[in-house]
């Protein structure tokens, strides 16, 4: 029974934001944005609405569209990292949000990998038999742990969510998940991070004052990592499924900067014409970057059933890896 993706959903607030925009309200320009990331544009959520609310009709897509009701999914896992809360996990909002009254809910935290890494997951649960479905979310409102004031940081994200449901009923052919790989280190974690609310670093006056929340990041550092470990990610998938580059149809990166995607296809030998982009449009929306731009590219008929596409991706922990799969 190999799993295989039966239906994909994405959503993302109304409230568009330039980067003329931004330029209003921190020392920055549109063409010093384009420049350096590729990004024209973000969506930012409202203040009264969480990572859930994003979820929620991205998940219902997805359910509909591998014709499914909210009640027969089995598993939910939202990647995330900006949560409604510490816990109840963001995935048991979302749970009761559609009214999957039958599924068992956690989130998991990668960062910018969350999707990749729930995705994996998911894998594993249908793979062993104890599920025969799963609803995978990556959800991110990062404009809530932004410094706006910061311009280093707070022109690269936006926010929005993507769902895929998983089947594991031997209705999918050929489609199916094909290889995954996923990889961690801890000792770079100063390079990306929001150290504050954990038990580390408690949310006291001064660290509210201080900004001491909000996401901060050596982006130099952070860029040549990220280009070494999504390659090698993407080769480690590929010669597990016996493949090369030239098999691939699509590749789905995480949506971080125009200028890691470009590397990252040029040293693969990936023509970036095969490389999905839409990080102008909305940013890096962290774990929800992955599904938004593979509901998007069925959309627009970049990818179809049959089609082998990569993902690949890159997040804070450090984290990465990859995942390939036959639509």
């Amino acid at each position: 029974m190999k799993p295989y993706i039966a239906g994909t959903g994405r959503f993302l607030p109304e409230r568009v934001m330039t980067n003329h925009d931004l330029a209003k309200i921190v020392d920055t320009s549109d063409e010093w944005i384009v420049e350096r990331t590729g990004i024209k544009e973000r969506r930012i959520a409202e203040k009264e609405v969480c990572a859930s609310d994003l979820a929620a009709p991205a998940a219902r897509d997805a359910i509909k569209a591998a014709g499914l009701k909210a009640k027969d999914i089995e598993l939910i896992i939202v990647g995330t990292s900006t949560p409604d809360m510490l816990f109840p996990s963001t995935a048991c909002f979302v749970q009761a949000k559609i009214n999957a009254t039958n599924a068992v809910a956690f989130d998991l935290l990668a960062a910018c990998s969350g999707f990749t890494f729930s995705l994996a997951t998911a894998v594993q649960y249908l793979k062993s038999g104890l599920f025969k479905n799963a609803l995978v979310i990556g959800s991110e409102i990062y404009s809530s742990i932004l410094d706006w004031e910061d311009r280093t940081t707070c022109v690269l994200f936006g926010d929005g969510a993507g769902a895929v449901v998983l089947k594991a009923d031997g209705k999918g052919g050929k489609s199916g998940i094909l290889s995954t790989h996923i990889y961690s280190d801890g000792s770079k974690s100063d390079f990306l991070s929001a150290v504050g609310g954990g038990s580390a670093r408690r949310f006291t006056p001064d660290l509210i004052s201080e900004k001491k929340y909000c996401l901060t990041m050596n982006g130099q550092g952070t860029f040549k990592v990220a280009v070494k470990s999504m390659i090698s990610a993407a080769q480690a998938t590929l010669q597990e499924a016996g493949l090369s580059v030239s098999d691939i149809d699509l590749v789905i990166p995480h949506q971080a900067n125009t200028r890691i995607i470009a590397q990252v296809a040029k040293q693969l030998g990936i023509e970036e014409s095969k490389c999905f982009v839409n990080i102008q449009k909305y940013g890096n929306t962290a774990a929800a970057s992955i599904p938004i731009a593979l509901d998007e590219a069925i959309e627009e008929g970049r990818v179809k059933k049959g089609d082998l596409v990569l993902f690949v991706t890159f997040g804070g922990g450090f984290t990465w890896g990859s995942i390939l799969l036959r639509l």
